[in-house]
């Protein structure tokens, strides 16, 4: 079994997938039989501010390569009324091929749409976000239409004192080599004040049909002793052997500070999760093609593009603040330099 080192190749300009209109986050990407590469992504309008939690919706966009340019298409997972366990907000899409058909899995809640606090000063809705849960939807090709359920595919455990009574969110799924199905997911418990809870925390669940049931089992994956919130954001396949991760580090220097990386998980059952060797990915900097370095404010939700079973480009959400301070969201597609050693 080989150890992986995953490194940043330069950026194209052209690699940068944004909006006037609309914030921008996560993309997730799958290639369909009619050679185009699909991007599942998050968005929401960005004249209502950072309203991720009530107002994000699925969409889809296309281009002749991973790394784009990428162009919008149409709307993937759309509201569908406050009464759906996913009827006001889709966001966070992990795409995947398996077989014929595509899988769409996803955080969906619903609640009261109501926009918190003022504009540049937003607050968390914490009705939406105590009722995410998440969702899978299907479809014969990645423009859809998706097929969407009644039901989450893995909502919160009834057990109070459970690590995701409160809230499951943020899937991340690939295939076992048995031909099951693996899901490392975000659940937030019940043992602190609410409404926060937590701590939040990594679960494992298995299924051996993507659409579920799937199991929960283990115990609470990344976690760092006396951390309530460690990481978020996983992205995971099977490569060489191993179940592999790329994860977003949150570390917590003190007094609220919270410093942000991308850093490398390995497995080999999926159950039992160390960092990797190389565990080092990022530290939020990429390099243009043209030279310049630049370290964005976040650069998270990591979605490798797997080819012919290696990661070769890693989807990021980003942001950067303009000179009124406006938070501006987008996608950016890096290449990946993959080395085994």
């Amino acid at each position: 079994m080989s150890d992986l080192k995953i490194t940043f190749g330069r950026v194209a300009r052209h690699s940068v997938f944004a909006s006037e209109e609309m914030s921008i986050w996560g993309g997730s990407l799958v290639r369909g039989d009619d050679g185009l590469y699909h991007m599942l992504y998050s968005r929401w309008p960005k004249r209502l501010g950072w309203v991720w939690v009530t107002h994000s919706e699925i969409a889809h966009a296309v281009s002749e390569s991973p790394f784009g340019p990428f162009t919008f298409r149409d709307v993937a997972l759309p509201p569908r009324g406050v009464a759906h366990w996913d009827g006001l907000c889709t966001h966070n899409p992990n795409v995947h091929r398996f077989g014929d058909r595509y899988y769409l899995y996803y955080m969906g809640n619903t609640g009261d749409g109501k926009v918190v606090g003022e504009p540049g000063k937003h607050g968390l809705n914490w009705l939406h976000r105590n009722n995410q849960r998440i969702g899978v939807a299907v479809a014969d090709s990645p423009g859809g239409p998706w097929e969407r359920f009644d039901e989450p595919v893995l909502d919160v455990s009834p057990d109070p004192d459970a690590p995701d009574s409160l809230m499951t969110s943020n899937p991340a799924v690939c295939q076992r080599p048995d031909g099951g199905y693996l899901m490392v997911y975000k659940g937030v418990g019940q043992e602190y004040d609410l409404p926060f809870g937590g701590p939040v925390v990594h679960c494992v669940a298995t299924a051996d049909s993507p659409i579920g049931p799937f199991v929960k089992g283990g115990i609470p994956i990344f976690t760092i002793e006396g951390d309530r919130f460690p990481a978020e954001d996983p992205y995971i396949w099977y490569q060489s052997g191993k179940y592999r991760a790329v994860v977003k580090r949150i570390r917590h220097p003190g007094e609220g500070a919270r410093v942000f990386s991308l850093v490398q998980y390995e497995s080999e059952d999926g159950f039992d999760w160390r960092p990797a060797k190389h565990e080092h990915v990022s530290d939020r900097s990429i390099e243009w093609e043209d030279g310049e370095t630049q370290q964005f404010p976040h650069l998270e939700r990591p979605q490798a593009y797997i080819e012919d079973g290696a990661p070769i480009a890693l989807l990021c959400a980003a942001d950067a603040i303009d000179e009124a301070g406006v938070r501006h969201s987008f996608n950016v597609q890096i290449p990946l330099q993959v080395t085994k050693e």
